[in-house]
């Protein structure tokens, strides 16, 4: 990705915590020139090897629940374009509007197709397209909808100066999430009041730490978190 220029950054972006870590990418445009380059081929790579899996995950979800095999929701990504995040559908049709946009694991929403999927995150290989549009990078903060993005404070925005991700130090760190979505508050409460801020220090620190190799590093994390 390019790092637009700070003058070319949306208003609504613009504050003096983001400036700050504006200021820390700008001495990273090498790096995030091949954050992009390694996300579209690795991205060509994965979908050409996993296609006989895609193709076998397509057919299952197609046979054994009514409603499209893919699920897409509009989330926020980077300077705050909205885009339309992909996944293969681990609910019951039209299951965002029969519940909290959070969904727990005992959820009653979630088809047994789904559970599976989602147990080993291969409800995101479609998230592969995505990264090659450009709408996505392999590592980054998840992409949240626009009701969240909302409730992001201002250090929070400046997450938003780099394509939302696959995976994150976060996805890592709340494998685990609905342990933390027990309470009294509503599910969503709960996540704006206090995940959402857990979640972005870890978003923030590695906006610090970014590097292609700190990425890849990641990536592996994630796929020993998953296999755990």
């Amino acid at each position: 990705m390019i790092l637009r220029s700070w003058e070319q950054i949306p208003k609504a972006l613009k504050n003096e915590r983001t400036k700050y870590y504006y200021d820390v990418l700008k001495r990273k445009k090498f790096d995030l020139l091949l954050k992009r380059l390694f996300d579209f081929i690795f991205a060509v790579f994965l979908l050409i090897l996993l296609f006989p899996l895609i193709f076998i995950i397509s057919v299952v979800v197609r046979a054994t629940s009514k409603g499209p095999i893919l699920y897409k929701q509009e989330r926020v990504t980077t300077y705050g374009k909205i885009f339309r995040i992909l996944k293969f559908r681990t609910m019951v049709e039209n299951a965002d509007k029969l519940g909290a946009l959070v969904t727990l694991d005992n959820d009653k929403r979630i088809t047994k197709v789904g559970k599976f999927l989602r147990r080993f995150r291969l409800d995101e290989l479609p998230q592969l397209f995505n990264v090659l549009r450009g709408q996505m990078s392999f590592v980054g903060t998840r992409p949240e909808v626009q009701k969240y993005v909302d409730a992001y404070s201002d250090e929070m925005l400046a997450t938003l100066f780099m394509p939302a991700g696959i995976t994150s130090l976060a996805s890592i760190s709340f494998k685990d999430e609905n342990k933390y979505l027990e309470s009294n508050e509503t599910v969503e409460e709960k996540y704006i009041n206090k995940i959402l801020p857990d979640k972005m220090k870890y978003n923030l620190e590695y906006i610090k730490n970014f590097n292609v190799f700190y990425d890849v590093k990641l990536m592996l994390k994630t796929v020993l978190a998953v296999l755990d």
